[in-house]
């Protein structure tokens, strides 16, 4: 491959003017690539009938974070969202909506921002999930039943490069950069001393699951809780527990995140073998925010209103209007924030849905699989910004 640099200007016009269309993103290695295709209000399938104030408050959390930023800090890859001095106005515009204004909502995102239909190639379906904040017990002593620890950052870990892509993660050995300790190897004792131990649990599975979602909760015995986020992995490829089981023949036609968990426990000895074939493994930080898990943007998520994707291609803290099913069958057709990304949530039309917290989130994300459709909103101004084309 070859790469050369050419300036791909992702010019807007003012509000309420016709906005060109942007650029295609740069291929990326493998197949996915992203092309954005103009797309008008009135053909959104639900939008009149969403209730957009409900998903102000995310919006505003986002607005927060990148109102902060140095004015000509890009936003998503490639500076696809323009400048952090984009957002001012459709943010100040945001600020002004009453709360609980469905109607002054949906006009304000109408007048600030243009809404581009997400494509691969072309292809418009993709797939959608669905994920949660788990609590687990746990207790702040390794006692009784409670031996699985929950592991915060090592103090070996290294990070070599940061960026949109997944960052080289591994440790020095010999004077060399090697991969990290894998799930089984850690499982044996390999972040003795290496890692502090944030809490003890009493279920593997529970934690297997926990570092499936990311982020969690863990009740303790003398009944507090503490509010856990990912501070870092061992950066190995994730293997999904649902494919081991299939692939081994363990699970029948139901392969949801509750029929894998049921399995798991019921059959606890096979069970942790299995999960070990997963080598990915996640570290854990205290979580300050008191209102929800901190998503990879750096704010709370908001249940129903926030949603995962993969940051090469959509920028976090955009608007994103998700086209699908829920687990029942029904439509899904609501706006919602990308403000997290998952190590599964890779391609353009891809998106993971929060859902909340607690047992019924689990039951409705644990069971959501369901083709859609992903539209994302960009200031109507944008600045031009240096993009990069791949040459094959």
């Amino acid at each position: 491959m070859r790469t050369r640099a050419a300036a791909l200007l992702l010019a807007a016009s003012l509000a309420g003017c016709a906005t060109p269309e942007p650029a295609p993103r740069p291929p990326l290695p493998g197949p996915d690539r992203m092309v954005l295709q103009p797309i008008s209000y009135d053909r959104l399938p639900g939008w009149s009938e969403d209730d957009t104030a409900q998903a102000l408050p995310a919006l505003l959390k986002s607005c927060n974070r990148i109102t902060k930023l140095p004015v000509d800090r890009s936003i998503g890859f490639e500076g696809l969202g323009g400048t952090a001095a984009d957002w001012y106005s459709p943010c100040a515009a945001a600020q002004r909506v009453a709360a609980g204004d469905h109607t002054g909502a949906r006009l304000m995102f109408e007048t600030w921002f243009t809404p581009w239909q997400v494509t691969n190639e072309g292809r418009t379906e993709g797939l959608f999930t669905g994920y949660f904040e788990p609590e687990i017990r746990g207790s702040r002593q390794r006692k009784g039943p409670y031996t699985q620890p929950i592991h915060g950052k090592p103090n070996d870990l290294v990070v070599t490069k940061a960026g949109p892509e997944e960052p080289v993660i591994g440790r020095m050995e010999n004077g060399k950069l090697v991969p990290y300790h894998t799930r089984a190897e850690i499982e044996r004792g390999a972040l003795a001393g290496k890692a502090p131990v944030l809490a003890w649990t009493d279920d593997p599975v529970d934690l297997a699951i926990m570092h499936i979602q990311g982020s969690g909760r863990v009740r303790l015995d003398d009944g507090t809780v503490i509010r856990l986020g990912v501070a870092g992995s061992n950066g190995h490829k994730f293997v999904g527990i649902g494919k081991v089981l299939k692939d081994e023949g363990k699970l029948g036609t139901d392969t949801s995140m509750p029929a894998i968990r049921a399995w798991l426990k019921a059959n606890p000895q096979e069970g942790r073998t299995l999960l070990s074939r997963n080598p990915r493994y996640i570290f854990y930080s205290p979580n300050p925010a008191t209102d929800g898990p901190l998503g990879t943007e750096g704010v709370a998520l908001t249940p129903e209103r926030s949603l995962a994707v993969d940051p090469r291609f959509v920028p976090l803290g955009a608007p994103v209007w998700v086209d699908s099913l829920d687990p029942a069958g029904r439509p899904l057709r609501r706006l919602m924030m990308a403000q997290d990304t998952g190590a599964a949530i890779k391609g353009p039309v891809r998106g993971d849905v929060f859902w909340g917290a607690g047992e019924t989130a689990f039951q409705i994300a644990g069971k959501m699989k369901s083709p859609g459709r992903l539209v994302v909103f960009l200031p109507r101004a944008r600045s031009p910004r240096l993009a990069q084309v791949d040459e094959r």
